[in-house]
């Protein structure tokens, strides 16, 4: 990495975030969300205007509440757009559906399937995500009697389990082929983002030297909701395997509220504390970030160029 990657200093910070999709970039605005996906010939775009949470309840925007609401509005709209990013790949590149949403297709119209082959979706992954990083280090540091008998040697060894699982996890989604271009177009994304925070022309030229580490990164809110679970986690005295889990599913949506502040007060700061608290999350991106080429470079720009507010500054975070 170049002295590039540290120049992080922007002219403001946006609200604005993305999504790598296949072979194309999901942007976020206040008031708008655009899919745009390389077709054979030319972009294809898909923008459609967004409610933001906090006037859809004022509820929805109290702190550590705000955290769940997006957080679950992120992942349905996530999975939305890769379906739809998916459905834009030649036919010879898609993938055959999977006999739950080839069920699904059978029984329901088309409108309902779609609303529930993209609930399965979530709750899967959602699902995948509590089996890997909640329960699996539970159980298997259950196993050990020696272990779960001291509290301290426990939560240790949760803690340093759930952290090699994540790791691990990230390190064999880098190597598979459709995943690298995956996240190269997640480079494309962090890099377009600062070339706008930076007040610079949206170029190619301008966006390909920005670094690709942002400290409002999805993965870096994954790394701190471990982190933070892994403290929770210190204050669960219960020995019982399955009461243990139960507990921290209990408490994990205050956790996940808890890591969303902790990543808004860190992505508004600039000292010494926030630069430690971003950190590791950054050293993460490594993994999950690549270098985009200029086409992906590309789509991110048009993708962000659809949702910049016509209001300037209505996107400060």
């Amino acid at each position: 990495m170049t002295n590039k990657d540290n120049n992080t200093q922007c002219a403001f910070r946006t609200s604005i975030g993305g999504q790598a999709l296949i072979e194309g970039i999901m942007m976020l605005g206040p008031r708008k969300r655009a899919i745009v996906c390389r077709g054979q010939d030319e972009l294809i775009e898909k923008v459609e205007d967004v409610t933001p949470l906090k006037e859809k309840s004022p509820i929805l925007a109290l702190p550590l509440i705000r955290g769940v609401a997006g957080f679950l509005s992120s992942m349905i709209n996530g999975v939305k757009a890769i379906s739809f990013s998916a459905d834009q790949l030649p036919e010879d590149m898609q993938e055959e559906p999977d006999k739950i949403d080839l069920w699904i297709e059978k029984h329901f119209s088309n409108e309902t399937a779609q609303k529930l082959i993209i609930g399965v979706a979530v709750v899967l992954g959602i699902g995948l995500s509590l089996l890997l990083f909640l329960f699996l280090p539970t159980f298997i540091v259950g196993l050990f009697p020696s272990i779960k008998s001291d509290f301290y040697w426990r939560t240790l060894a949760e803690g340093v389990l759930k952290l090699i699982i994540f790791f691990l996890y990230l390190i064999l989604c880098s190597k598979m082929k459709d995943m690298k271009r995956l996240f190269a177009y997640h480079g494309a994304e962090h890099k377009t983002i600062f070339c706008y925070e930076k007040g610079l022309p949206l170029t190619i030229e301008n966006v390909r030297p920005q670094p690709r580490l942002h400290p409002r990164c999805g993965t870096s809110f994954m790394f701190v909701v471990i982190i933070i679970s892994i403290i929770a986690g210190s204050f669960i005295h219960v020995s019982g395997t399955l009461a243990r889990m139960g507990l921290k599913l209990l408490v994990l949506p205050v956790i996940v509220g808890i890591s969303y502040e902790i990543n808004r007060w860190v992505g508004r700061h600039d000292n010494l504390l926030s630069a430690v608290l971003s950190w590791p999350g950054k050293q993460m991106q490594r993994i999950t970030t690549n270098e985009p080429d200029d086409d992906m470079i590309r789509c991110a720009i048009r993708a962000l160029e659809l949702v910049i507010p016509d209001e300037k500054g209505s996107d400060t975070w």
